[in-house]
């Protein structure tokens, strides 16, 4: 298995610098059409959540979001470049090393449209394990739900990758709609807000793409634990 400590390529003489970047303001942009270039390159972002690692895939660019003790020339000779390096399975093993992986999903973006709607504070419904879920890789977790209290089903909004917001639904009981559009009330009007699905859940994805979701990108997400580093 490809380790950081002993890259696969050989080094170069100057030790490679890739371009650090802002992983929200290029998610906005893309949530505008306005793509990072397709070159095959990667670039680097800062950590939206301590302790939280990822790789980020445009078409033809990635963006790694890595800690400091794996340098550029580390992540290049693991294989990370736009054009798929990002997401080997075998550069995210060596990465994460003893660490826990999330799975694959696509990363959707949709609109926030300040309507409002008939959402309340559900912290009863906070030890689910879709909350749970969202508080292991996302910051300042909101929980809310419908006011009846049978009513088990939620949605999650958190400051996700990048740092923007990120929205989860789990619904059992036909009120998908009514949450997602209520989570989207509560933020601005066009604010920008994330949604990762498992490409596999085809009904959850094809809810989003129905609601004005678009894919912009792929994202996977690690807790690193690397033998000797740190």
């Amino acid at each position: 298995m490809p380790s950081p400590v002993s890259p696969a390529a050989p080094p170069s003489r100057e030790p490679l610098r890739v371009p650090r970047v802002h992983l929200g303001d290029l998610l906005r942009d893309a949530a505008a059409g306005r793509f990072p270039d397709p070159d095959g390159s990667f670039s680097r972002a800062p950590a939206w959540k301590d302790g939280v690692e990822g790789a980020i895939a445009f078409t033809g660019h990635a963006v790694m979001v890595v800690g400091d003790d794996v340098s550029d020339g580390e992540l290049a000779g693991l294989g990370v470049h736009g054009f798929g390096g990002a997401h080997e399975p075998r550069t995210t093993l060596a990465l994460a090393g003893e660490g826990p992986i999330g799975v694959l999903d696509a990363l959707l973006v949709g609109h926030g449209t300040g309507r409002g709607g008939p959402l309340v504070s559900r912290p009863d419904l906070a030890v689910t394990d879709r909350a749970a879920h969202a508080g292991e890789w996302r910051t300042e977790v909101d929980v809310y739900g419908l006011p009846d209290p049978e009513i088990s089903s939620l949605a999650t909004l958190s400051l996700g990758i990048g740092g923007l917001p990120e929205v989860g639904i789990q619904a059992e009981d036909g009120h998908a709609a009514t949450l997602l559009d209520g989570v989207l009330g509560r933020l601005p009007a066009g604010e920008v807000v994330l949604a990762s699905i498992t490409p596999g859940n085809a009904r959850s994805l094809r809810f989003f793409l129905r609601r004005g979701f678009l894919p912009v990108a792929s994202e996977q997400l690690w807790k690193p634990r690397r033998p000797g580093r740190r």
